[in-house]
């Protein structure tokens, strides 16, 4: 069995969001990387169960050529209040990987922050589990050099609510707040910090 790659789907209340770009990233992946032809649909394998229909739950698709499991996990919200630069050149999660050990590593070296901001090759790509998106006092932007380009972050740039630039550990100066979004964070209830907490 190849390695085992994953989608994790927000799930609130029994519904699926941003179904169709989990679905387009999981069509790619599947043809691109794994090389299958044939096309598997999200929405006829998840069935949401009974006990997960009332909350907030992350559902995760574990896949390599085929499914090989669906679960659904309870999700709370950490707070996030400080981001650690972490620097690190080699680093490459393009896809998106059950195995998260090289990120791991990487958390670990968030002292007493919450959370951890890659940078590679000087500029910024994104935290252990999400993208990074900063204020510019009119506009939001999100680095063009993420490790993994997530579905948010696709549906928000689709709907003209992101836009996407070069940014280096030297640019933050242009921005006055950061923010983290992921299948589960949206811009209107994502982490939310000046840009000041970000420590280098």
């Amino acid at each position: 069995m190849s390695q085992l790659l994953i989608e994790t789907i927000k799930s609130l209340n029994g519904e699926l969001y941003n179904l169709p770009y989990h679905q387009s990233r999981f069509n790619l992946v599947r043809k691109n990387f794994l090389g299958c032809t044939d096309t598997v649909l999200l929405k006829d394998q998840i069935q949401v169960p009974d006990e997960c229909k009332n909350g907030l739950f992350k559902c995760r698709v574990l896949y390599s050529e085929q499914i090989e499991k669906i679960e659904f996990l309870p999700h709370e919200y950490r707070t996030i209040q400080c981001l650690q630069v972490v620097k690190n050149d080699t680093i490459d999660y393009a896809y998106k990987y059950a195995d998260r050990e090289k990120l791991t590593e990487l958390f670990i070296q968030r002292g007493d922050c919450d959370d951890i901001l890659i940078v590679k090759n000087n500029c910024i790509t994104d935290s252990y589990t999400a993208n990074p998106v900063f204020f510019d006092g009119n506009e939001w932007w999100t680095p063009d050099t993420p490790l993994l380009p997530g579905t948010q972050r696709a549906r928000l740039l689709s709907e003209g609510k992101l836009k996407v630039c070069r940014i280096t550990l030297d640019d933050l100066g242009k921005y006055s707040k950061i923010g983290l979004i992921n299948a589960l964070q949206e811009i209107d209830n994502m982490p939310l910090m000046d840009v000041e907490n970000i420590r280098r």
